[in-house]
């Protein structure tokens, strides 16, 4: 059996936790976890500034993991190639190997990805049964999910495309329906109004769709070659042009020229409202696909008043809120907000409107489109730099590089910068010179000097970064070499 990760989403309704650069299944946006523990080797899976067990993405591993050894599993990984360091340096903390990745450039929605996964599982045993998973979910009561899990894969092997439905709790518009009726599906709905999700939640028959599948990857594509011809085509065209150009067979990097012309969309839409093969799987575990923050403050311990907070909280009548920030926060007389601090700027909401933070991202494109990308703590395949201090002329940050790992060679034409080793060891090399440093030495990298900075050492390289100059954007940076083969 493959487990396949689905690490699409962005979360947008989660900023500004939640950004193009750090979608919600890989920050840490859960409480600190009592069960995960880190298995790195010399690290506690918070070396770099990330709590990357806190994620969604990890518990979706530690949660399936004990199927690597009863099903003889393996783990895949479908990502973008702009996160693949990520999966993998969360991966790594939470001690679990992922067999291959699949990395997308251009998404392309549900369908093709799994069209992708089908056919990498493929090669492996026509037959091959395919668990695919998104990566931002949560699901308590593990028993009962496994439980779960092993009723769709006996479904699978008879030759069903098995879909997971949860039961309502509530009449929600945010989640697609499935009706079924004995296991087999009947009808899948799109988000409904408040009065048709009432009457859902009335008839009992109806199911949120959690977009959990389990299927033969034969079966899966012979019902898309019977009901969706030319996106199987296309996505197979796709997938041998990048196999071959893929150095590692292992980690296929899906071509982007090669994926232009597939279609965007999903495999409810593609296949599964239209397959006669179509089982459901009645998930009797707790399910929450975390999807707003109103969702997310349940995860999240509540005092006698039901206020859920992270860190420094001091109320007067206040009740209800959810309040995310490393700052002390104060209220008087406030009631049912989201209050969230991401250090580089806040969001006030009340808790049911924070769904239209979805609505807020255009806006903020248009007026300030590096806070829907990136935060002030960004993360790289070496490491993580923070913005500590920004002005027209200069900015100071911290930099923190992984042992045995380098940033690219590379240049600017607007900037000089100052290093200063704060602790660990740096091999500088600027131009044909190589230079050593140790805690509390620097050196100056002068404009437009090619230069790499590494750390040679077995812990954190930490130093300080100050730029000079008249324009200090992130895309003046020339790469002429780079170890992950960045452009």
């Amino acid at each position: 059996m493959i487990i396949s990760i689905l690490c699409g989403g962005s979360g947008t309704r989660l900023w500004p936790l939640s950004r193009e650069l750090l979608p919600k299944q890989f920050a840490p946006i859960l409480p600190e976890s009592r069960s995960a523990k880190g298995s790195r080797e010399g690290g506690d899976g918070k070396e770099l500034g990330r709590d990357s067990l806190n994620t969604l993405f990890a518990h979706t591993l530690i949660r399936n993991q004990s199927f690597l050894t009863s099903h003889n599993a393996t783990f895949s990984v479908i990502t973008n190639d702009k996160h693949f360091f990520l999966a993998k340096d969360i991966a790594q903390d939470a001690g679990i190997a992922i067999d291959s990745y699949l990395l997308e450039s251009l998404a392309k929605n549900t369908a093709p990805a799994l069209c992708f996964a089908a056919l990498k599982a493929s090669e492996s045993s026509p037959d091959e049964i395919l668990l695919a998973l998104p990566s931002d979910h949560l699901i308590k009561d593990t028993q009962s999910y496994i439980a779960c899990i092993h009723k769709a894969i006996d479904l699978a092997q008879k030759g069903f495309l098995v879909t997971f439905g949860i039961n309502p709790t509530s009449p929600h518009t945010g989640y697609g329906y499935i009706k079924a009726q004995d296991g087999i599906v009947e009808q899948f709905v799109e988000k409904p109004d408040l009065a048709t999700a009432q009457t859902y939640l009335q008839s009992g028959k109806y199911f949120w769709n959690s977009g959990m599948f389990c299927f033969r990857a034969d079966v899966f594509l012979r019902e898309l070659q019977m009901y969706a011809p030319e996106l199987l085509e296309s996505c197979t065209k796709a997938y041998m042009q990048s196999k071959q150009s893929s150095p590692d067979p292992q980690t296929i990097r899906l071509e982007p020229r090669a994926c232009e012309d597939i279609e965007e969309i999903s495999i409810d839409y593609a296949l599964m409202e239209k397959s006669s093969k179509v089982a459901c799987v009645e998930g009797t575990f707790v399910w929450n696909d975390v999807g707003g923050f109103e969702a997310l403050k349940d995860e999240w311990q509540s005092d006698e008043k039901g206020n859920a907070t992270k860190g420094a909280y001091v109320e007067i009548d206040s009740a209800n809120n959810f309040v995310l920030s490393d700052k002390l926060v104060a209220t008087i007389e406030i009631e049912n907000l989201a209050i969230v601090n991401s250090g580089d700027c806040l969001l006030i909401a009340p808790l049911n409107a924070t769904q239209r933070i979805k609505e807020l991202i255009p806006i903020l494109k248009t007026t300030h489109l590096e806070l829907t990308q990136i935060h002030n703590t960004a993360h790289r395949p070496w490491g993580t730099y923070s913005v500590l201090l920004e002005s027209n002329t200069y900015k100071i940050k911290q930099i923190v590089v992984k042992p045995k790992h380098r940033l690219s060679l590379q240049k600017h034409f607007h900037r000089n910068e100052h290093w200063i080793v704060v602790s660990g060891s740096a091999l500088v090399q600027i131009g044909e010179k190589e230079v050593f440093l140790k805690a509390n030495e620097s050196t100056y990298i002068p404009m437009g000097a090619p230069h790499r900075l590494e750390n040679p050492g077995k812990i954190p390289l930490v130093l300080i970064e100050v730029q000079m100059g008249e324009y200090l954007g992130e895309d003046d940076i020339v790469r002429i070499e780079d170890d992950y083969k960045r452009q």
